[in-house]
C-alpha cells in the first residue's frame, strides 16, 4: 500500500500481476493479495478495486474499503471531474514534445488480444489522452513519456494510442513495439489524483 483515505486505499500493483481474480498458474493478482493483507476487503466486490490495470503494467490501483466506496470509486475513477491518471510510458523516439489525442477504440474479433484504433466512431468507444516528453532518448531509441488519460479509460488507450501514432512501447510487439527480456510493455501508472489527495508510485526498473 503506498496510502490510504477514510474509505479507500492506492496499492502499488507490480507488473506481472494481475488486477483481478485468483493466482493461477499465470501468476499472482492484486484481488487475492489485496484480500489477505486487508480483511475488511474480503467483504468487498472484487475487493474494492475500482479500476484495472493490463497485466504487464504497474503501478496506482485504487480500492474502496466499503462496498459503498467500491461503487462510487468505479465511477469517479478516470471520470470527468473525478479521479485522474497519469502514466509514465517508454515511447519510440520522436514522439512531439507534448500533444494529444482523441481515437476511437474498439475489441477485434473473439479471442483477438488487439484493440482496433480509428479517428472516427462511438462515443462509448472514445478515449483522450494528453502528453508530454520528459526525456529524450533514454536508451537511445525510446523516449519518456508522461501521459494523462482525460476522462474513462478505453482498454489498451496508451498502448494501442501512441503505437497508432507510429510510436509502441518498449516491450510491446503487440502493437508493433520491440520485444523486452521481460515481455511486457514499458507502461507505469505513475500517479492518481483522488479526492483531493495526489498519489504516485515510483517506477520499477525498467524506467531507470
Amino acid at each position: 500500500m503506498i496510502a490510504e483515505g477514510p474509505d479507500w486505499r492506492v496499492i502499488a500493483k507490480p507488473a506481472g500481476w494481475h488486477t483481478l481474480g485468483e493466482p493461477g498458474e499465470s501468476g499472482p493478482t492484486l484481488e487475492s493479495w489485496l484480500r489477505a493483507a486487508y480483511p475488511e476487503h474480503a467483504a468487498v466486490p472484487e475487493a474494492g478495486i475500482a479500476h484495472r490495470l493490463d497485466h504487464g503494467t504497474s503501478g496506482c490501483v485504487v480500492a474502496g474499503r466499503t462496498a459503498a466506496a467500491h461503487e462510487r470509486l468505479r465511477g469517479s475513477v478516470g471520470s470527468s471531474g473525478g479521479a485522474r491518471k497519469t502514466y509514465l510510458a517508454l515511447v519510440r523516439s520522436g514522439l512531439a514534445e507534448e500533444g494529444s489525442f482523441r481515437l476511437y477504440f474498439s475489441s477485434r474479433h473473439k479471442g483477438s488480444r488487439k484493440v482496433t484504433v480509428r479517428r472516427e466512431g462511438t462515443g462509448p468507444e472514445c478515449g483522450r489522452c494528453r502528453w508530454h516528453v520528459r526525456t529524450r532518448a533514454v536508451d537511445g531509441t525510446h523516449d519518456l513519456v508522461e501521459v494523462e488519460v482525460v476522462g474513462r479509460g478505453r482498454r489498451h488507450q496508451v498502448r494501442a494510442g501512441l503505437a497508432s501514432l507510429g510510436h509502441p512501447l518498449k516491450g510491446d510487439p503487440l502493437y508493433g513495439g520491440p520485444p523486452s527480456h521481460d515481455a511486457m510493455p514499458a507502461l507505469h501508472a505513475w500517479r492518481v489524483e483522488i479526492e483531493g489527495t495526489t498519489v504516485e508510485c515510483p517506477p520499477d526498473a525498467r524506467f531507470a
